[in-house]
């Protein structure tokens, strides 16, 4: 294999429209969290995207002792402890029994002394449906907007849903949304999970892959989820294998390009995650409710990279801010 594409922060740079666009965007989301309460019916304020939780858990990451010579020098320790987040995608928070399988496994590592090294929130769609910054922005504006004024706010939701449409129509994106319908109905501990965008390693880039290790597809399927992972975990372990893809030609692994696979990349497995039996933790306790997967408080050789990501950056900012401060108006604490 050649030696792996450099990170450079061109990347992540925005031009001056999309850095309007970004400004109003980070409004509609301030907007959102406000009234969030009012639109889950809860009685506090939700995060602006994977509202739902799920579980909460305490695990493990194993360092594979056969990883590549290059890659120990962020890997030095046999184990690393982390805490796991299993969410729904929705932002409005319902208490159905069956949800859309638009599944969240964010995972924070720590390093010896409880310290950030890094957050990977992780998707069970390994594609993003839109490349044009402009585009995402405006359709992620109106959205919340939607949520926020309803139905009369429905069609400039429609009006950017069809700029999107373009460019899902490629192999990849459609190989993979049958591949999701196919799985619709299965245990969320059973899908493979993605980072979607590129991270940071060193000075190098890479995606990010979790792939379970014998879980049962059809694992409690006529209960709701948080009860079928509260089961799961009081019978079994959970082990997945952490995989590794780097970046060595824009060609074939594209950084601003998130509706392709990349592809003439090996995929190089570097550890082992794994939450133990009754591991799970309250998810609506204070502290629990207060964890930031924000990918951009990583330490710096494990950043995101390019320009979706970097609105992210803004986007986390402002979400977590704002429901910290409409928390602690109505409880007395930033949860």
């Amino acid at each position: 294999m050649p030696n792996p594409l450099k990170y450079n922060k061109k990347f992540d740079e925005l031009n001056e429209e999309e850095k309007k666009l970004l400004e109003i965007n980070k409004k509609s989301i301030a907007d959102f969290v406000e009234q969030s309460s009012s639109i889950s019916d809860v009685n506090y304020a939700t995060r602006n995207a994977h509202a739902k939780t799920y579980a909460v858990a305490k695990g493990t990451f194993w360092v594979d002792s056969s990883i590549p010579e290059s890659l120990k020098p962020f890997f030095d320790k046999e184990k690393f402890d982390l805490m796991i987040r299993l969410s729904n995608a929705q932002l409005k928070i319902k208490d159905s029994k069956k949800d859309f399988p638009a599944y969240g496994f964010a995972v924070q590592i720590k390093d010896e002394n409880g310290g950030l090294l890094a957050n990977y929130p992780l998707v069970n769609f390994p594609l993003f449906p839109v490349n044009s910054v402009s585009t995402f922005l405006k359709l992620f504006t109106a959205i919340n907007r939607f949520y926020i004024k309803k139905w009369y706010s429905i069609f400039p939701v429609i009006a950017q849903i069809v700029k999107v449409i373009p460019s899902v129509f490629n192999a990849s994106f459609i190989r993979n949304t049958m591949k999701l319908i196919g799985k619709k109905n299965d245990f969320i501990l059973s899908f493979d999970y993605y980072s979607v965008g590129a991270y940071r390693l060193g000075e190098h880039m890479m995606k990010i892959k979790l792939s379970p290790q014998s879980v049962n597809k059809n694992m409690d399927k006529k209960q709701n989820m948080k009860k079928a992972l509260k089961d799961y975990f009081q019978k079994n372990d959970f082990t997945a294998d952490v995989l590794i893809q780097l970046c060595y030609d824009l060609k074939h692994q594209p950084i601003n390009k998130l509706n392709m696979e990349w592809k003439n990349s090996p995929f190089i497995k570097i550890g082992e995650v794994k939450i133990e039996r009754d591991s799970l933790l309250n998810a609506r306790s204070c502290s629990n409710e207060l964890l930031s997967f924000n990918p951009f408080e990583n330490k710096s050789i494990f950043q995101p990279v390019g320009k979706i990501q970097k609105l992210r950056d803004e986007a986390y900012k402002v979400s977590v801010q704002t429901r910290r401060k409409i928390n602690k108006l109505l409880h007395g604490k930033g949860i």
